[in-house]
Order: structure tokens, then C-alpha cells, then sequence
């Protein structure tokens, strides 16, 4: 019997794996995470994806059948002390079977309270169940992240949600001890307006039952929902996802009609720090040396959209969106810094040449005395021809000039003073 005190998504909540709607690429027989959860050895996992999608239900289930003593903590309203007294209870008699510890929305910890954690997690003190709605890839600790293997949860679909919702519907009739009577196509409806997210279309259907007479739900009823629904949805459920990804791409593509479009789709769910985020990303990533004037204009729009807040906001946005959308475009500068980056990872380089090194005296048993660095600026245009790079990459190549305007005049200049 279900308490009719209890919300509905959590009557409806699995209490196995078998039971979870959709992930089935982390979850089906066979699959990585799905093998885990199976074997009973449990390594640090980070769940990553949006709201609603089952990540807390999965922890739920790996931590009931894992043997160890279970400790919750949401990082919205989790202190430094309650970190350090779950570390207290390391060792006692009832963490014998070891710690767990589920930690929703790791990304409001700052770096110094993923470090405490960190030499726990290390020595298999604590074994960590962490989820997150942000890219981990951003906002958890590298060493944390270098720890734990990490699974993307996906938006579930209308299908999967489908399925939930009939489910609910009959919950909610042994709950009010009278048949709930909705049609199929309002509960599609909820489906897809829910938008991968079962626990809003969970409580948009117990808000549903709350206007039924004598337990038929009218369609009206289901309609007026959804619109009070619409733009919620947006806020918590696509952030940092689709729109966000649609909204970068839109500017990427040069197209302003669509850029605005999803901007405006970010401001109507409250959502600036995303809209402000990536618009300046996209003119350092997408513009950049096209156009390298842009970043201090698309700066200037940020700062005051943020100090004025919505919904003024809205204008130096829009016309800074509009600015990069119909901007030329490089992604040379982009394309440089991550060739640099591959060869520093894979440990390609060397000692830096004596010429540039900061030094200021030479030892006597200095084979070479003086550090022989040419000033550019004592040379003709102010260029001289010298060793920059480590000797084992000295003729590497990152940056290639764009065929923009901007980077070809760079380009003229670069042969006149080299003399190519």
C-alpha cells in the first residue's frame, strides 16, 4: 500500500535495476556500468547528465546492495563539517563494511572540500557515488575526476516517460482509493512536454489529478499544465544541454536568427550565466582572430547584462549574439592551443633554449658564459631571427593563418619582416 502522503515519483521510485526507465546504454545486460553494479566491486563513480533522468535512483540501488554504510550529502547545503564527520566515522564498528558516500551536485563543492575528500577516496576509505547536472570535465577537481570513472546519463524519452506515467496513473488510484481517469493522448502530451525529465512529468500528473472531478483529468486541465510548465522546464532541464549546445552552434554557423532564438529561449528561463558563458566563448572560440576586436565588445555586453540584470539584459545581449552570429570566423587560434596541449600531455617538448631562460649569472663551470638572447626590438623591424622552441620541436608548427581578412594581413606581415 502507498502512503498518499508520499510524492509520487518517490512511490514510483525502483528499487532495481530492472526497473529504471531508459539509460538503457549504461543499464542494459551487458553494458560497463551495468556489469559493475553486478560484480559488487564498486570503484568511485561520477553520474553525469540533467535533472530527472534516474541518476540518484541508481545510486540509490548500487548503495543498498553494496554493503557499505551509506552516507547522503547534497553539496547545495553540505558544510566542511559534515564532511569531516562522516571522516570520523571511518573505523568504527558500524562503517566495519566501509563508507559510501553519495554526493548530489558535486559541482557546488569548492576545491578545497573535494581536496579533504580526496585523500580518503585515494586510500579506499570512502568509496564516492558523486552526480552532477554540470560537465564534470568543467567543475570537479581533476584528481577526483582522475579517480572515478565517469557515466553520461541521457534524457529519457517520451516513450520511456510514457510507460512511468501509467504507472503513476494507477499509484494515484490506490492512493485516492478511486480510479484515476486520464487519456492516452494527455499523458503523451505530458510525456513530451516533460522533456526527459520523469519527475516533472510525475508532478505534473499528480497536479493534473488535483483538478479532476471525481478522478477524470479534462484535457483543458492537462493543456493549462503544461503552459505554467514550458519555461520551467527549460531552466532546469535543458541547462548547459541542447539549448545550450544549439545556441553556440547557432552563432558558430553564422546564423542570427536562430542564435537569437535560443538566447531568447535562455533568458526565458532566468538562465544568463549560461547565456553570458558561452556567447563569450564563441567569440574567443569561433571568431577569435577573424575578428579579435570582438572580445573586448562582447566582454562589455556581459558585464552589462550582468549588472543590469534581466530583463534589460535581453538588448546587450541580443545585439552582441547578432555580432558574432554574422562575424567572420577562425578557429586558428583554437586549433593552435590545442595542438600545443596534445604535445604537452603525451610529453613531447624539452628544455627550454638558453636564450630564454631567466638567467642572471653563469656558473665557472659554465661551458657557455652569457645567455646570448637578441633583443628583437635592437633589429630592423623589430625582428631577428632566433630559436624559440625546445630543440626536439624546434621546426613544429601550431598556429596556421586563416583565410580571413584579419589573418592574411597578419600573414603579409609575418613573410615582409622574415623576408619570405
Amino acid at each position: 500500500m502507498y502512503n498518499i502522503n508520499t510524492p509520487l515519483a518517490d512511490s514510483l521510485r525502483p528499487t532495481k535495476i530492472e526497473d529504471v526507465a531508459g539509460q538503457r546504454h549504461l543499464l542494459a545486460e551487458g553494458k560497463v556500468l551495468r556489469r559493475i553494479i553486478d560484480s559488487g566491486k564498486l570503484p568511485n563513480l561520477i553520474f553525469y547528465g540533467p535533472s530527472g533522468v534516474g541518476k540518484t535512483t541508481v545510486a540509490n540501488i548500487i548503495a543498498k546492495n553494496c554493503g557499505k554504510k551509506l552516507y547522503h550529502l547534497n553539496a547545495t547545503t553540505a558544510s566542511t563539517s559534515d564532511i569531516k564527520e562522516i571522516i570520523n566515522s571511518i573505523g568504527t564498528i558500524e562503517s566495519a563494511g566501509g563508507i559510501l558516500l553519495y554526493l548530489d551536485e558535486i559541482q557546488y563543492f569548492n576545491k578545497k572540500q573535494q581536496q579533504i575528500l580526496l585523500s580518503y577516496i585515494e586510500n579506499g576509505d570512502i568509496t564516492l557515488i558523486a552526480s552532477t547536472t554540470e560537465n564534470p570535465y568543467f567543475y570537479v577537481y581533476n584528481a577526483i575526476l582522475s579517480r572515478s570513472t565517469v557515466f553520461e546519463f541521457k534524457t529519457l524519452s517520451a516513450e520511456d516517460i510514457f510507460e512511468v506515467l501509467k504507472r503513476g496513473v494507477s499509484v494515484l488510484s490506490q492512493k485516492n482509493g478511486k480510479e484515476v481517469v486520464i487519456n492516452d493522448n494527455d499523458i503523451k502530451k505530458i510525456s513530451v512536454a516533460a522533456a526527459g525529465d520523469v519527475r516533472r512529468s510525475l508532478n505534473m500528473l499528480e497536479l493534473a489529478v488535483l483538478t479532476a472531478e471525481d478522478g477524470v483529468i479534462a484535457s483543458e486541465s492537462v493543456e493549462e499544465i503544461l503552459a505554467s510548465n514550458s519555461v520551467r522546464y527549460d531552466r532546469e532541464g535543458d541547462e548547459h544541454y541542447d539549448i545550450v549546445s544549439a545556441y553556440q552552434k547557432s552563432m558558430r554557423g553564422s546564423d542570427p536568427d536562430a542564435a537569437v532564438y535560443y538566447l531568447g529561449r535562455l533568458l526565458a528561463a532566468g538562465d544568463l550565466p549560461s547565456a553570458c558563458r558561452r556567447l563569450l566563448v564563441c567569440a574567443n572560440e569561433d571568431v577569435g582572430l577573424a575578428y579579435p576586436q570582438i572580445i573586448p565588445i562582447v566582454k562589455a555586453a556581459v558585464d552589462t547584462a550582468m549588472t543590469v540584470g534581466l530583463p534589460e539584459a535581453r538588448i546587450p545581449l541580443a545585439n552582441a549574439v547578432i555580432l558574432v552570429a554574422v562575424s567572420p570566423k577562425s578557429a586558428s587560434g583554437h586549433d593552435a592551443i590545442n595542438l600545443a596541449m596534445q604535445d604537452i600531455e603525451r610529453g613531447i617538448g624539452g628544455d627550454i633554449p638558453r636564450t630564454l631562460k631567466n638567467m642572471h649569472f653563469d656558473g665557472e663551470d659554465a661551458v657557455i658564459k652569457g645567455q646570448n638572447y637578441k633583443y628583437p626590438h635592437d633589429y630592423p623591424m623589430h625582428y631577428v631571427n632566433q630559436q624559440y622552441l625546445p630543440d626536439n620541436i624546434k621546426n613544429k608548427k601550431y598556429y596556421n593563418f586563416g583565410d580571413n581578412k584579419t589573418e592574411q594581413k597578419f600573414k603579409e606581415y609575418w613573410s615582409k619582416i622574415k623576408g619570405e
